[in-house]
């Protein structure tokens, strides 16, 4: 094995901050060289085993952010590099020398050093990525089984960007892997004026710069240390179809941020 990755999860029903703080600290002895720090999705409108789950337990969003707190501190403090949002990778992992050289990527599975590479999902509901297009498999097992017998492809449904979706797409890749927008260059590469194009967006941001999670001027936005926490959040601002989404919607479909 060349590398070795963990994946953690905070957020879980009667998780405490003393128990999550022994699971950090056994992690840390195993060394593995990248960690995966995820949210709990509590959605037992889609996820119905869910719905067995006593929400009384589920730690407050306040308890959650001092969970989140401590991992960051702890994972940093053993050694760790924080990549960005989710992820924290030994000093020597291609993780961190993607980020130092500002090749790093994110895409539907997380970080990576690979950018724009076309990715294959194999399986039942796997998402595929290819020549700007999104494609997911059925979700179902019969279905999927159906499809495949008779020789077709296991796609259920798919979509193919447009140029609005693929501006959007690179400002929330620079947001979450290089932490700064600087107009020009999308101006540049996509011939429009970034404060008119985007004035809503950036209209909405003015709250979070006042919060001190990322700073504005006429020519960049740069997310602040605190900020780095809430990078979800201030990514959000940019994707239209969130903005265009019926909030009752929303909360059924995607999961709390904290």
């Amino acid at each position: 094995m060349d590398s070795i990755s963990v994946d953690l999860i905070y957020g879980l029903p009667k998780q405490t901050f003393n128990g999550f703080k022994q699971t950090l600290a056994s992690i840390i002895a195993a060394k593995p060289d990248r960690i995966a720090l995820y949210h709990y999705a509590h959605m037992p409108t889609r996820i119905k085993a869910q719905a067995l789950i006593n929400e009384s337990e589920l730690p407050t969003s306040a308890e959650k952010l001092k969970l989140l707190g401590l991992s960051i501190n702890t994972l940093v403090d053993a050694g760790y590099q924080h990549i960005g949002m989710d992820h924290f990778a030994l000093p020597d992992d291609p993780l961190c020398q993607s980020l130092a050289q500002d090749t790093l990527h994110r895409n539907f599975q997380g970080y990576s050093t690979h950018g724009d590479c076309d990715i294959i999902g194999m399986g039942i509901s796997a998402i595929s990525q290819v020549a700007g297009c999104y494609s997911q498999n059925h979700k179902q097992l019969k279905d999927y089984q159906t499809t495949i017998s008779n020789g077709q492809l296991a796609v259920e449904r798919g979509y193919s960007l447009s140029d609005d979706d693929r501006l959007r797409a690179e400002i929330i890749q620079q947001l979450m892997c290089r932490h700064i927008l600087v107009f020009d260059y999308f101006e540049r590469m996509y011939s429009i004026m970034f404060t008119s194009y985007f004035a809503s967006e950036l209209n909405a941001l003015a709250a979070m710069a006042q919060d001190q999670l990322l700073t504005i001027d006429n020519e960049t936005i740069k997310v602040t240390e605190k900020g780095r926490l809430m990078l979800r959040n201030i990514a959000m601002v940019f994707d239209l179809y969130l903005q265009n989404d019926n909030p009752a919607n929303r909360e059924l479909r995607f999961s709390k941020v904290l």
